[in-house]
């Protein structure tokens, strides 16, 4: 599936209450995800590793490139959870990562960019800032 921006934006208020306009990028159709895995998906210059979570039925993006080495790997990392927190782990030196919020959980103060998911009519769509 080719990638595309959606026209569709959405509006979303964070914690500091600013609202985020919210263009959704089109990354693959649900049949086409690896089951509890990643995959990587290129927008432009960017690499985002989209990572579906089956045993939790959960979808998650972050940013691909570990921050430890600058590799572009995260998307082929192995998924976990460590007290219910969903995480990806490097595949080269094993660093941990929220999955929900990016924090560094080998205690590094490193951090990985996250990015928004959802899933409609069986397409799923990762979250981009306009």
């Amino acid at each position: 599936m080719e990638n595309s921006l959606e026209n569709q934006t959405s509006t979303l208020n964070g914690l500091d209450n600013m609202e985020t306009t919210i263009n959704w990028l089109a990354a693959c159709r649900v049949e086409d995800a690896v089951e509890n895995g990643g995959v990587c998906v290129k927008h432009g210059d960017e690499q985002i590793a989209l990572f579906y979570f089956t045993r939790r039925n959960e979808w998650y993006a972050t940013q691909n490139e570990c921050p430890h080495r600058k590799q572009m790997a995260l998307s082929r990392g192995m998924i976990g959870s460590t007290t219910d927190e969903p995480k990806v782990a490097c595949p080269f030196h094993k660093k941990t990562f929220s999955l929900s919020t990016g924090e560094c959980l080998s205690g590094d103060e490193c951090a990985i960019k996250t990015y928004p998911v959802k899933v409609e009519d069986g397409t799923v769509f990762i979250g981009l800032s306009a």
